[in-house]
């Protein structure tokens, strides 16, 4: 029997989870995935994701891959894994792939989408998924801020510990700042993303609504490569990965 390498669009609610990336004695994503897994395959079980998201943060269009030594059909194997995984996990499609295919390497961009709470009252059923803020966002004054961010910048000063051995250059083509009633999204894409990048920025644009911090500010975050310049790290739980882009075929 041949090795198949799998590929799988996965989605998750984050809430009860450490992340998505496997840790010794805790329960997270990818955890939960392999354990399915290794109940259909004859050898060790490594699923392989397009990226690491945070503890408390949500997925729609998270991608893995794996290679497997068994015998199901794609629709079985499929079946079955949504069968055993827990309520808050489901694997959406799931298809075979090139052997040479890899979630990880081969992404080129990815989509993530963060969502405020701005208006009266508390968002009960929505707590969850949603930061709440107190006060009315100027989305003028949050939609400038995106403009200096948007490009190819060294963004240092707007990730997490950032690592001298590895690049902190990214290039982010869009953020966009929409308001729909109570709720304002801000929609990311880029070709990657560092360590808390997504969530600096976000708590930077929510600084700048709330008139705390200025463009300029901004622009020296990302000149001095100072994360004290730039805003707070925003709460996990608002945040959510909605799709990871790969070369057409």
């Amino acid at each position: 029997m041949k090795k198949r390498n799998f590929k799988l669009v996965i989605g998750y609610d984050g809430s009860r989870y450490h992340g998505w990336e496997h840790k010794e004695g805790r329960d997270t994503v990818q955890g939960r995935i392999a354990k399915v897994l290794a109940h259909v395959s004859e050898e060790p079980v490594h699923v392989i994701g397009a990226g690491r998201t945070d503890a408390g943060v949500h997925a729609k269009g998270m991608v893995a891959n794996v290679f497997l030594l068994c015998d199901k059909t794609v629709e079985e194997l499929k079946s079955y894994v949504n069968r055993y995984l827990p309520e808050d996990i489901v694997v959406y499609e799931m298809e075979e792939a090139e052997e040479r295919f890899h979630a990880r390497y081969n992404a080129t961009g990815k989509t993530y989408c963060y969502t405020l709470y701005s208006g009266e009252g508390k968002p009960l059923f929505d707590r969850k998924y949603v930061w709440n803020i107190d006060e009315p966002l100027a989305l003028d004054k949050m939609k400038s801020v995106a403009d200096i961010l948007v490009g190819t910048h060294d963004f240092a000063g707007f990730c997490k510990n950032p690592q001298k051995r590895k690049s902190t250059i990214r290039t982010v083509d869009k953020i966009e700042v929409v308001r729909n009633g109570d709720y304002v999204t801000l929609t990311f894409h880029g070709d990657g993303f560092l360590h808390h990048m997504v969530r600096i920025m976000t708590g930077t644009l929510v600084a700048a609504g709330l008139s705390q911090i200025t463009p300029e500010q901004v622009r020296r975050a990302l000149e001095d490569k100072n994360r004290q310049l730039a805003g707070v790290t925003a709460p996990a739980q608002g945040l959510c990965l909605m799709e990871t882009d790969y070369p057409a075929r």
